[in-house]
């Protein structure tokens, strides 16, 4: 069951807390979302707890939900993160669409550093991650469009004066370690341009939780691939999207204000005349 931790550590009942439908999920870098005070609600799910409780407030008198990918203090690897935890943790507090920041690399030269991207295509080279929550039943959602089109375009109609890229293709890499070059100019020649390590299963999960997603990608470096030198380190992607994350901040909550609507859209409702083997949180 849900328990809300009120700002000063008090606990206080969920009744008393809105029901958020929307969501942010902050990914490197981004571990918090309200400048004011939020309530912290820890959730049990079936998949264990999520990354961290679930911090409810408020953006332009709009309940959000906001859960940081890693961790407060970055504690999950991208191939140990609770992805069935963390969705699951978010439906059951009422939210039905998700905008999910995360960093990238841009495996294009005309991307660079600073770019927004928000992608409409997913490529998934993970292994071994826990990607669906039906194991039986014979249950196969619909992913040909993995990302909502309702939610992607409130981001780039948020984007203000970043520039932004209004689709692309991301490909997800199981990390924690960067990619080869040769793997950059693999990725690239298959005419994807961003890589990411995150993207999925988190998708999929929204997905067959019927949860709108979008991702809203940050490009923090070139792949190894597409320029000299001694490839990636964490440390300059780190410090890339700490420059950028004033922007970046600001664009997620003009894109959680800009959302027409509270409910999933038809298209990602995907279990119509489909028995279940279970009841959705």
């Amino acid at each position: 069951m849900p328990r809300a931790v009120g700002p000063g550590g008090t606990i206080v009942g969920m009744s008393s807390l809105p029901r958020p439908a929307l969501a942010v999920i902050g990914g490197s870098g981004f571990y918090d979302f309200f400048d004011n005070d939020a309530d912290h609600v820890e959730v049990d799910t079936p998949y264990g707890a999520p990354s961290a409780p679930v911090a409810i407030g408020e953006v332009e008198g709009r309940a959000v939900a906001f859960l940081p990918r890693h961790g407060k203090q970055h504690e999950f690897a991208p191939h140990t993160l609770p992805y069935q935890a963390n969705m699951w943790a978010l439906r059951s507090l009422g939210v039905r669409r998700v905008f999910a920041p995360c960093a990238v690399g841009s495996l294009r030269a005309d991307w660079g550093p600073g770019t927004v991207a928000v992608p409409d295509q997913l490529v998934d080279r993970t292994s071994g991650r826990p990607q669906t929550y039906f194991d039986g039943g014979g249950i196969h959602v619909s992913f040909a469009d993995p990302y909502c089109d309702d939610l992607r375009a409130a981001a780039v109609k948020s984007a203000g004066d970043l520039r932004v890229e209004e689709s692309g293709t991301m490909v997800v890499v199981q990390g924690p370690r960067f990619s080869t070059r040769a793997e950059s100019r693999w990725f690239a020649g298959q005419g994807w341009d961003l890589v990411n390590m995150t993207g999925h299963p988190e998708a999929v999960l929204a997905r067959e939780l019927e949860m709108c997603y979008a991702a809203v990608a940050l490009v923090t470096d070139l792949d190894a691939g597409l320029e000299e030198g001694d490839g990636v380190h964490a440390v300059d992607v780190f410090a890339e999207f700490k420059k950028n994350l004033g922007p970046f901040k600001e664009l997620m909550r003009r894109a959680v204000t800009a959302v027409d609507g509270d409910g999933t859209c038809e298209r990602c409702r995907v279990h119509a005349g489909v028995a279940l083997p279970f009841e959705l949180p």
